[in-house]
């Protein structure tokens, strides 16, 4: 499918979704004080938007999914590539991995209050935690994907072990990794809104929890339209990264052709 055409499915799709969202509130199948109409929700959207207080709010926010990020698939990378060159470790820590990878990064909540109360330290944790795992997953595909013809070749010519890992494991995980990265990066930013709204760490979860408290229901809608716009967004520039990174790669270039 042209990529025209499929922003302008997309784009129908939106639009059909705003009108469901005028249309259901004002025949009153849904009572306007717990669904207000579409177009409110946008004008009071504009209104938040010239408040700096939401721009400091989404800053903090972003700069914890920022932080947290990276954190994570440094950690990710570098100890998916560990596990692959020392002998036996896979095995040794394929165990633990499968212990700690389904717990849900929500379980850990009293913990990170625990040790750093409602202050972004909390939120980078659960953000950490989550994203970790996103990543570690895909590296050891990745560096398990390396035929192994091409490592016996490897060996038989001694490349040493920055070599063997520059030239043959990392352009064979590098794929695997940056989907990792995109995957991680949705669910970074999902866990630091959460982490703010249960938490009441700063950030823009900490202001849609103020707002529902207030009763203020169109401006809850309202920072929930934005964080979900926030969210395409990320999403939109980690594609852009991984076209980007992975230039080369067979499966970018015929995405390009198309």
């Amino acid at each position: 499918m042209s990529t025209p055409r499929a922003a302008g499915l997309g784009l129908l799709g939106l639009a059909c979704l705003f009108a469901v969202a005028e249309a259901v509130p004002r025949l009153g199948l849904i009572d306007p004080r717990h669904l207000p109409p579409a177009t409110a929700i946008v004008r009071r959207l504009v209104t938040e938007l010239g408040d700096a207080a939401l721009w400091t709010a989404l800053g903090e926010t972003l700069r914890s999914w920022a932080i947290g990020l990276a954190l994570a698939c440094c950690l990710a990378v570098a100890l998916g590539v560990l596990i692959d060159a020392v002998p036996g470790l896979r095995a040794a820590t394929a165990s633990t991995i499968e212990f700690l990878r389904p717990i849900p990064s929500v379980a850990l909540i009293p913990l990170a209050t625990l040790l750093f109360g409602a202050e972004t330290g909390s939120t980078l944790l659960l953000v950490v935690y989550a994203s970790f795992w996103q990543v570690l997953i895909q590296v050891l595909y990745g560096v398990a994907d390396v035929d192994p013809v091409a490592r016996e070749t490897a060996r038989s010519y001694r490349l040493g072990r920055w070599a063997h890992l520059r030239h043959l494991v990392w352009p064979t995980a590098l794929p695997y990794v940056m989907t990792g990265v995109r995957l991680a990066a949705a669910v970074a930013f999902i866990l630091a809104v959460t982490a703010e709204l249960v938490i009441g760490s700063p950030g823009l979860g900490l202001r849609i929890q103020l707002a529902q408290s207030g009763g203020a229901v169109t401006e809850v809608y309202a920072l929930i339209v934005l964080a979900g716009l926030v969210g395409v967004a990320v999403n939109a520039v980690v594609r852009a990264v991984e076209r980007r990174v992975l230039a080369w790669h067979p499966s970018v270039r015929g995405e390009v052709a198309r």
